[in-house]
């Protein structure tokens, strides 16, 4: 059996950042399973299905892929035997993530690679139910998570180094609607394991935050 570690919390809290930091240190597996259903949205996105056809979306789960590769130590996402990682960070396809993955079939296409791993690997994993739902019995849970304000200011200035134009306002808007719906969708909702520890990263720096999860590993 693995070792499980668990980090949930809303979109922007600087999840997968800090859990890849953490697998560094600890020299456990990173699985980013918001990187997973990005990779079906990219799929759907190239399907040309809107978020809405839910039925389209069931469908094109059929014919969809994604798999995990570790290169020099580095997760790759592979949509139906493409490398779609440099495609997965788009505002397009974060939103299209966030509306299809409440979605049971969206859900259930990934749950068992997830799973999978986990049995076989010490693994840290991200997303909005890990500890919840998808590793209920992880060894480690953490709930991550940090002001609206500061998670936008974060994105912000991200997509200003990438050179992309964007709007403060929009993007802590959308922070909000994105968490609205995560919190509030009928599958898996966002919420905190019973059993989880919080970790508000508003004020803390990047270091902070990874030794911080690491004092509570093994």
């Amino acid at each position: 059996m693995g070792y499980n570690v668990a980090i949930d919390g809303p979109a922007g809290a600087g999840k997968s950042t800090i859990a890849k930091l953490v697998a560094k240190e600890k020299g456990y597996i990173y699985v980013d399973t918001g990187a997973m259903y990005r990779g079906l949205a990219i799929h759907f996105i190239k399907k040309k299905i809107k978020a809405e056809d839910i039925k389209g979306i069931v469908e094109a789960c059929k014919d969809a892929e994604v798999s995990i590769a570790y290169e020099n130590g580095v997760q790759q996402i592979y949509l139906n035997g493409e490398n779609v990682t440099t495609m997965l960070r788009t505002e397009e396809v974060g939103n299209m993530a966030s509306k299809t993955s409440a979605i049971p079939a969206v859900r259930e296409k990934l749950l068992e690679l997830q799973r999978t791993l986990a049995r076989e690997k010490d693994v840290i994993m991200d997303g909005r139910d890990i500890g919840t739902n998808i590793l209920p019995n992880a060894d480690v849970k953490i709930y991550l998570t940090a002001s609206v304000e500061t998670r936008a200011t974060r994105r912000y200035k991200e997509l200003l180094e990438k050179g992309e134009t964007c709007v403060y306002e929009e993007i802590a808007q959308d922070i909000k609607e994105r968490d609205e719906r995560d919190m509030n969708r009928e599958i898996a909702p966002l919420k905190q394991a019973e059993d989880a520890i919080l970790v508000d990263s508003s004020e803390m720096t990047i270091d902070e935050v990874v030794k911080t999860i690491c004092s509570y590993c093994k």
